[in-house]
């Protein structure tokens, strides 16, 4: 078994960069104290989107996958230009907008499910869109994360049923025998591999993640701070502003933590080592340079880890060090909040593997600003760069000459 755990410390200048139904950056009470926080959901995303991950498979799109409810117009565009009637083409359009969670209507983009009326009080969701086009867009009820395989493949097979089956038959089909005929699909793609899929009465094959993200606490206590904006109405020649208007903010030293099951990776890759391995490089890349994008045109938190520590542990036993600002960190004349929470963190997280007979391999990168604590003798790496950070990780994975 193969634990690789990324262990990150990143201060960002006064931002908003996960917001709350309130328009509020996020937070939360941990040890007994206010923090601010960021969902795991927007820093997977951040991760999955930033050009980092994605250019490392641009010579292979087909490996990554994309989340939508788009599935009927995705499967329409690989139809629209087969001998099919009009009728066949919708038929097949709205069967694969049954698949899905809540598969009993389709859904039009307006919001409208198929059947649906205005009687009885209830009234139609308004128009995402004003193009009708756009507006009429067919939609599951249930967001999936696809491959553009498993579409061509729902496409190609479905056409193949309708034709069998004849235009009545195939339209009549109940979902137990739909997906029956369907047959079930496993993906190949890295970021489903990592991140998991779950879907309900669809042919798509259910993914176990192989990746934990936790939510990034600040080590300190943070108070959210507000910012009283105007807008200049620039050609009225009225004085005064023509807009009001406020938001919220804070700043704040963050500790992240992730961990990924390489051998459970291996596994949804179906066994493909070198993309494994490239898969691990890019993730660990992303995971260290990628930022949530919330509110950035107006804050441009633009800010970089300083320190970051990998380790590689020989058991599926994960293990944050998040108990390492348990107490909040303070910062003081001659001490930054960074170099007072990576102080705190190592003097935390150097021990604590060896208290309950964990092995583990470490790595560190940290910039030249980071104060570091003595190295426990050579059981830390100390890497100059995040390039040497990367090669010391996939030289120890297995089936490297090092590991």
């Amino acid at each position: 078994m193969t634990l690789i755990a990324i262990h990150i410390l990143q201060n960002h200048a006064p931002s908003n960069l996960n917001r709350d139904d309130n328009g509020d950056p996020k937070d939360c009470i941990f040890g007994g104290f206010r923090r601010a926080r960021i969902s795991s959901q927007s820093l997977k995303r951040s991760i999955r989107w930033s050009e980092i991950f994605r250019n490392a498979f641009a010579d292979t799109p087909e490996l990554l996958a994309q989340r939508t409810q788009l599935l009927p117009e995705m499967v329409r565009e690989r139809i629209a230009k087969l001998d099919l009637a009009d009728e066949v083409q919708m038929a097949i359009v709205q069967q694969a907008a049954r698949l899905g969670k809540g598969d009993s209507r389709s859904i039009t983009e307006a919001g409208t499910a198929e059947g649906d009326s205005t009687e009885g009080g209830k009234k139609p969701r308004k128009p995402k869109h004003t193009d009708t086009d756009a507006a009429q867009r067919v939609k599951n009820a249930q967001l999936m994360f696809l491959t553009t395989r498993e579409v061509d493949q729902l496409a190609e097979r479905m056409v193949m049923i309708a034709r069998e089956k004849g235009l009545d038959t195939f339209g009549a089909l109940g979902s137990d025998k739909l997906l029956e005929a369907l047959g079930e699909y496993e993906p190949h793609a890295v970021d489903i591999a990592m991140f998991g899929r779950m879907t309900t009465s669809s042919p798509f094959k259910n993914v176990d993640a192989t990746v934990q993200v936790a939510h990034p606490l600040s080590t300190h206590i943070v108070e959210q701070e507000f910012d009283f904006y105007t807008a200049v109405d620039d050609i009225s020649g009225e004085a005064g502003a023509g807009f009001i208007g406020e938001t919220t903010f804070n700043s704040a030293t963050y500790y992240k933590y992730i961990n990924i099951h390489w051998e459970e990776l291996l596994k949804n890759i179906q066994g493909d080592n070198g993309i494994a391995r490239q898969t691990m490089r890019a993730f660990l890349t992303g995971a260290i340079m990628a930022i949530p994008s919330g509110k950035q045109n107006s804050f441009a938190a633009h800010n970089l880890p300083d320190f970051v520590l990998v380790e590689v542990l020989e058991k599926n036993i994960p293990l944050s060090y998040a108990n390492a600002f348990l107490k909040p960190v303070r910062a003081k004349r001659d001490e930054s909040l960074m170099d007072a929470s990576v102080a705190a963190f190592m003097v935390y997280a150097g021990p604590l593997p060896a208290c309950f007979k964990l092995p583990v391999q470490r790595a560190i990168f940290a910039t030249p600003l980071v104060t570091l604590p003595p190295s426990e003798g050579s059981s830390i790496q100390r890497c100059p760069n995040t390039g040497a950070l990367e090669e010391w990780l996939l030289a120890r994975l297995p089936g490297s000459a090092e590991a």
